[in-house]
């Protein structure tokens, strides 16, 4: 997941620890958030190219987390345009601004939206795991301009809950009971495994018109490799301490990633957009 708006600096340090699994301050941050440019910067782009955005208009990237879609999206927008880039954690876009380019620390689902009104609003991988997501959803759609559109995209495990979906041996069944302990995890702490198919929905009970959605997974590709090895280093403790794996199983997990010989998917990301009338 890319980011997580996890309230102000003070709940951050409880959440982190006891709520969002994947703290932004741990240092495979950086590695996932590198691999999930690389598998989902095509997918997001090829959504805002088509949605028009481009030179002088205002985007709002929620829970910025990575620079990768701030940087794209200014590249897009600039120099007469601007990206206000929002998150809980934003050691990893601070230096990121500049003329453009606004970085602000924001909880989306508690802040008022940044001031201006905006063209584009875009999260990914984001309101899963926020506790209020109605709220966030809120908030999100009143700052848009008349005619500004809303992208959000969102992670669906329960559509395709396999980390090998070609379950074929020993080194892919226990990939997948990591990635089934893994799920366990981020439900006890709030996650909605099911939200990204409800987006399209959501989006119609908020006012917004023309609204579609798409999905896209891959299936087998070295950043899936990276983005496990770094998950699962990540959480290896809480892994090993709820009992949903073993030292040695994660050891031996690893090494099966780092051999390339597991074809390694994603759970779906849902884009769904809308315009505000």
């Amino acid at each position: 997941m890319a980011a997580d708006n996890r309230g102000d600096s003070g709940r951050d340090e409880d959440r982190g620890r006891d709520g969002y699994l994947l703290d932004n301050r741990q240092t495979e941050a950086g590695e996932r958030f590198d691999a999930l440019a690389e598998l989902f910067d095509p997918v997001t782009f090829r959504h805002v190219d088509a949605l028009g955005i481009g030179p002088g208009m205002r985007c709002w990237e929620v829970g910025a987390g990575g620079p990768s879609v701030p940087t794209g999206l200014a590249e897009r927008v600039g120099p007469s345009g601007t990206v206000v880039a929002t998150d809980i954690d934003v050691s990893w876009t601070r230096g990121l601004a500049g003329d453009v380019i606004e970085v602000r620390q924001h909880d989306v689902a508690a802040d008022p939206p940044p001031p201006g009104g905006f063209d584009l609003v875009h999260a990914r991988l984001v309101l899963v795991h926020v506790s209020d997501r109605a709220e966030a959803l809120r908030r999100m759609v009143r700052a848009l301009r008349p005619g500004g559109r809303l992208l959000l995209e969102d992670a669906d495990p329960g559509l395709q809950p396999l980390l090998c979906p070609d379950e074929s041996g020993p080194a892919q069944r226990l990939a997948n009971r990591l990635r089934s302990g893994f799920r366990q995890l981020m439900a006890e702490r709030g996650a909605d495994l099911t939200y990204g198919r409800t987006l399209p929905r959501l989006l119609r009970e908020a006012g917004l018109a023309d609204v579609r959605a798409d999905a896209y997974f891959p299936i087998t590709s070295p950043a899936c490799a990276v983005l496990e090895s770094a998950t699962v280093r990540q959480i290896r403790g809480r892994l090993v301490a709820a009992g949903l794996a073993t030292d040695e199983e994660i050891e031996r997990h690893l090494a099966n990633v780092a051999s390339g010989t597991l074809d390694l998917a994603t759970a779906p990301m849902i884009s769904a957009w809308g315009r505000r009338p």
